[in-house]
């Protein structure tokens, strides 16, 4: 296997509300912002990550390349899934060894629409969506099968609002949880409505260390997936984490950081074990999607910053992506330096 690393990361400061901003207009700053940290204009690759659902338009995606710079022609990909996969797709790209970068990138605007009904629409439509089952009756399901103590979930959103309120990129929340919403699940265990877009750049070989004084390098990286239908899962366990862990090679070395795509404050307990994280491990330092969650660019966010880390001078960290009702789907990256 080529060595790949993470040579560049930038995010949007995530709002909570519509900017205004056309599609183009809203990732440009930073499709520039990784250009100028790299020094590339062009790459091998491009594959981008959104959800013409949230857009409320087909094919969205396109008129997004016109922050690119489509001519002349350059070779592009894109997933109906959130930029971790556009990620993981530009890594095989670039396993074939014809080219030696890649831009990656994921965007969403979630304040345009109802965020509750959109994610009810991934749901069968024969069997779970008529039991009139939205985005926070699952995970409330879910919760309640975890059954996790109710002080522990509370500490796990004030230290995400307080970690976000360092983190300038996202969103300013108070630290009260709230009341509930759907029991067992308080406003405060759900993640904000928040637009954003992410880029990050991928290099092999030679081409990394040209670029980045410390290389985030990907050392191991997978995606696992179970049942779609709740009746035929654990709840209380996620099976596809484990799974995409062990294969990901999560446990073969110390964990510094870990940054996990928890858009409810039960899935950290439930991920935290999946992953077998020890508890010096520090998870979601930039607060996580509890403190922005920017559909479509959070799992992308989430491998940025822990690459972000790596660049800092970190030696291990781990990123964690979930689509899919009740962490459905997982993909997990080993990043190291």
């Amino acid at each position: 296997m080529r060595d790949v690393a993470i040579v560049a990361f930038a995010q949007t400061r995530h709002t909570p509300h519509d900017s205004g901003l056309s599609e183009p207009e809203f990732i440009l700053p930073v499709i520039n912002e990784v250009k100028q940290r790299t020094g590339l204009a062009r790459f091998g690759f491009t594959c981008s990550g959104s959800c013409d659902y949230l857009a409320g338009a087909p094919f969205s995606f396109v008129s997004a390349l016109d922050a690119i710079g489509a001519w002349p022609p350059i070779s592009e990909s894109h997933v109906e899934m959130d930029g971790a996969w556009a990620l993981y797709e530009a890594w095989v790209r670039l396993q074939h060894g014809d080219v030696d970068s890649a831009l990656v990138y994921g965007f969403g605007k979630s304040s345009l629409g109802d965020l509750r009904t959109i994610m009810t629409l991934q749901l069968d439509p024969y069997y779970l969506a008529p039991l009139g089952l939205d985005q926070l009756s699952y995970a409330a399901l879910q919760a309640a099968a975890v059954d996790a103590d109710r002080a522990r979930l509370d500490e796990i959103v004030r230290r995400s609002r307080t970690a976000g309120r360092d983190n300038p990129y996202a969103l300013d929340l108070p630290d009260e949880v709230g009341d509930f919403v759907v029991e067992p699940l308080k406003a405060g265990d759900i993640a904000p409505i928040t637009d954003g877009a992410a880029a990050v750049v991928l290099a092999a070989g030679d081409l990394a260390r040209e670029l980045c004084e410390r290389p985030a390098y990907i050392r191991g990286i997978a995606h696992r997936i179970e049942p779609h239908y709740l009746g035929m899962r654990d709840l209380a366990l996620s099976a596809s984490a484990a799974d995409a862990a062990r294969a990901a090679g999560v446990g073969k070395a110390p964990v510094e950081v870990a940054e996990l795509h928890t858009q409810f404050s039960h899935e950290e307990i439930l991920l935290r074990d999946a992953l077998e994280l020890p508890d010096d491990t520090v998870v979601n330092p930039s607060g996580g999607p509890l403190a922005a969650n920017p559909v479509m660019a959070t799992g992308l966010i989430r491998i940025g910053e822990a690459a972000r880390r790596i660049h800092e001078g970190a030696s291990r960290t781990v990123a964690h992506a979930t689509s899919g009702p009740c962490l459905q789907q997982n993909l997990v990256t080993v990043l190291e330096a």
